[in-house]
């Protein structure tokens, strides 16, 4: 295969390494300036890029290291969007306390200078002909459930009334951003989205529903969002969507199978859907019988641990996929990022490095277009 999603492929974040994690921390002492942090950060991306290459990756990321959190560092620099610390009471099965979030308080656009234009750029360079950059950013329904529908902020200080019109403008900043990262070189973009998570589990419906949200309604708001949000993307730009129950230290936010959004998840035009599967939170492979287009990437391998799984398992895994999508139709993955967070999960660089390997050489044995 020549074109994203590839059969091995990743996620796209990676362990932060100890390096930029210190330059970090110098940099929030006011030890060394944020123009000397950038310059390690960027020397350590062109460190990750190499690594991923020696793997034999065919999609190459910049590991995320250019951003603290995996939506909010995107999201915070869209116009509209107002930003703030609040307290979680201790979500991520109480592992997380604290976390920067948003709601959108204006009319909403995408900046002409959004940095992350530039760590694109910065990624193409580096990775050459060696591969193919891949750039993730949050989805469309990230600013619209967790910056909208979820938000108490945006129900008393947003100065916009109209959800229709707030839905267009979502939209169209979705629309403007794919056309911008075109235009500066990306042929494979990925929006990640866990708003669907919040659609898996009974309970967190129930919540979402004694505030009443339709959650009925929520669901066909995401699919339609997600693809007028997507509608205009050029023919020879690969689009991929990801969706996890949450991904924290090693720990998650969401649990259930994906019954309730199975007729909605795959309605936009992605070209290929990374969907989690390592743990019995997922459920069974019978609502993937949905997917009409595009692939399907398995996320069949965990990063929240280091413990590597046996080729035998993953296989008969891909096997019983096979029972309601093509063998052609279907790729192979880790579950998500290993770093979601800069935190990052528990687990060495090695062991990362040994998944992902992994994840090839079992691609490779499976496929023979691998």
């Amino acid at each position: 295969m020549t074109k994203g999603p590839f059969r091995y492929d990743q996620v796209g974040s990676l362990l932060r390494t100890p390096t930029l994690k210190e330059a970090k921390l110098a940099w929030q002492k006011e030890e060394i300036s944020f123009e000397d942090y950038k310059k390690v950060e960027r020397e350590e991306i062109v460190k990750i890029v190499q690594k991923q290459k020696e793997i034999g990756l065919k999609a190459i990321t910049n590991g995320e290291f250019d951003r603290e959190y995996w939506h909010y560092d995107f999201i915070s620099n869209l116009n509209g969007v107002e930003n703030y610390v609040r307290e979680t009471g201790g979500s991520f099965q109480g592992v997380m306390q604290k976390l920067k979030a948003f709601y959108v308080k204006d009319h909403l656009s995408f900046p002409k200078n959004h940095p992350f234009l530039e760590e694109f750029i910065f990624v193409k360079e580096i990775v050459g002909n060696d591969g193919i950059a891949k750039f993730t950013i949050p989805g469309p329904n990230m600013v619209y459930f967790t910056g909208v529908v979820n938000s108490p902020l945006f129900k008393e200080n947003t100065n916009l009334k109209d959800m229709e019109i707030i839905k267009a403008e979502i939209a169209k900043t979705y629309q403007d951003a794919i056309q911008a990262f075109y235009d500066a070189g990306c042929r494979y973009l990925q929006f990640d989205d866990v708003s669907w998570g919040a659609l898996f589990s009974e309970s967190q419906r129930k919540e979402l529903e004694d505030r009443g949200v339709d959650t009925h309604v929520l669901v066909k708001e995401l699919a339609d969002l997600t693809s007028e949000s997507i509608k205009n993307k050029p023919a020879d730009m690969t689009l991929t969507t990801h969706c996890c129950r949450g991904n924290f230290k090693s720990s998650w936010l969401y649990e259930g199978d994906y019954a309730f959004v199975q007729e909605h998840i795959f309605k936009p035009p992605f070209d290929g859907f990374f969907l989690e599967f390592d743990t019995e939170r997922a459920g069974s492979f019978e609502p993937i019988q949905y997917l009409k287009h595009g692939k399907l990437v398995l996320g069949l391998l965990t990063t929240k641990t280091g413990t590597l799984e046996s080729e035998a398992s993953i296989k008969e895994r891909i096997k019983q996929a096979t029972e309601y999508v093509s063998l052609d139709q279907l790729c192979l993955s880790c579950q998500c990022g290993f770093s979601s967070t800069e935190d990052g999960n528990s687990l060495s660089e090695e062991e990362q490095f040994a998944k992902l390997t992994l994840v090839k050489k079992i691609a490779e044995e499976v496929w023979e277009d691998a």
